[in-house]
């Protein structure tokens, strides 16, 4: 086993220097693999890497609620380069929230600490759908803004944007908060479908405004969050979800590559694939292995460190991020990242040494 002084390589080291970057973030490493073609390196970047861990984005949050943060183009630019600056990652990550977009049009919700984002009024009947207007661009000049700061601020660094998919959305709204069994949502599924129908149709043209405006603003890249539909049998997403997961990833085209990512989605990885993305998430329940198998090697990969295995002896991380590199050689591209999102608690400089190590691995 090697030691972390002797994996560990800075943008100096000589396999940085016999291929220089390139200056424009559509031919940078991630964008490279996410398109299926051989990247420089291998990228890598963490899902929630934006604050969470870091003391200094801690510091920069003090006194600012979440959603106030989201709509602060400054705080938003500070916090997204953080982990850029920190741990040399190959792509940057909005800071922003999956219902910030919600909250634009007017729904009366707030992210609460320790909870997650909590609607006072949930949604349970067809007058509820008034109150969701279609979303226009004029309503998150915000994000318009600090996209536009952060890719200039980034250079070749590309950045990604993201939105919560329609399903997730809708859980949110009709449970009230986050759900460990989802009921109500899955008895509105079930039991008036149509409702479900039209609620998710319109939360997919409020996610699809949300991503072309982070597209149009010069975001390279974006994820569909789609958090909570591993909750779901295979023939319910099929019926319910796929359709308008479908309308949002067909919806922006293909003009940047189209991450598609979910928690406890091995069963539905090859229909997530198929919905229109380019890079399918894989969560840590799934090897990459396994994961290339189910979508037919058609698709770039991405992932998937646990992320509680931060918390191990070195060893065992090396150990386990050389297997996901050699697993993900399989995929037409595969961009390193954890199998969800950072832990608040999370060592910053392991996080580090992770990134040290997936560039040096090549």
């Amino acid at each position: 086993m090697t030691t972390p002084e002797t994996t560990a390589q800075t943008p100096n080291s000589p396999s940085y220097a016999e291929a220089p970057a390139p200056s424009d973030p559509s031919q940078s490493a991630l964008v490279q693999a996410a398109r299926g073609r051989a990247p420089r390196h291998t990228p890598v970047w963490f899902m929630r890497q934006a604050g969470r861990s870091l003391p200094e984005y801690r510091e920069l949050r003090a006194g600012t609620n979440m959603l106030e943060s989201c709509a602060t183009p400054e705080l938003v630019t500070e916090i997204t380069l953080q982990p850029v600056r920190r741990h040399n990652v190959d792509a940057a990550i909005l800071f922003s929230d999956i219902v910030v977009p919600l909250k634009a049009i007017g729904v009366d919700l707030d992210i609460v600490a320790g909870t997650g984002p909590v609607v006072a009024e949930p949604f349970s009947t067809r007058a509820d759908l008034d109150r969701l207007p279609e979303l226009a661009p004029e309503h998150v000049p915000y994000i318009t803004e600090a996209v536009s700061s952060l890719v200039a601020e980034l250079g070749p660094t590309p950045l990604i944007g993201f939105s919560g998919a329609p399903f997730t959305l809708a859980s949110y709204l009709v449970e009230g908060g986050p759900s460990k069994t989802h009921q109500r949502t899955k008895a509105m599924m079930h039991g008036d479908p149509q409702l479900w129908s039209d609620l998710c149709a319109r939360l997919a043209q409020i996610a699809q405004t949300f991503l072309q405006v982070q597209i149009d603003a010069g975001a390279s890249a974006v994820q569909l969050f789609d958090s909570w539909v591993g909750a779901l049998p295979r023939a319910d997403y099929l019926r319910f979800v796929e359709p308008h997961s479908r309308a949002v990833l067909e919806g922006v085209g293909d003009a940047v590559p189209r991450i598609h990512f979910g928690v406890g989605t091995g069963e539905l990885l090859a229909d997530m694939a198929d919905a229109g993305a380019d890079v399918i998430g894989v969560d840590f329940r799934v090897s990459l292995t396994d994961a290339v198998q189910r979508t037919g090697g058609r698709f770039a990969v991405q992932g998937n460190l646990d992320p509680a295995l931060l918390f191990a002896p070195w060893q065992v991380i090396e150990a386990r991020v050389t297997q996901i590199i050699e697993e993900g050689r399989s995929a037409p591209g595969h961009i390193v990242n954890l199998g969800h999102g950072v832990l608040p608690d999370t060592d910053p400089t392991v996080l580090t040494r992770v990134v040290d190590l997936v560039h040096s691995l090549g």
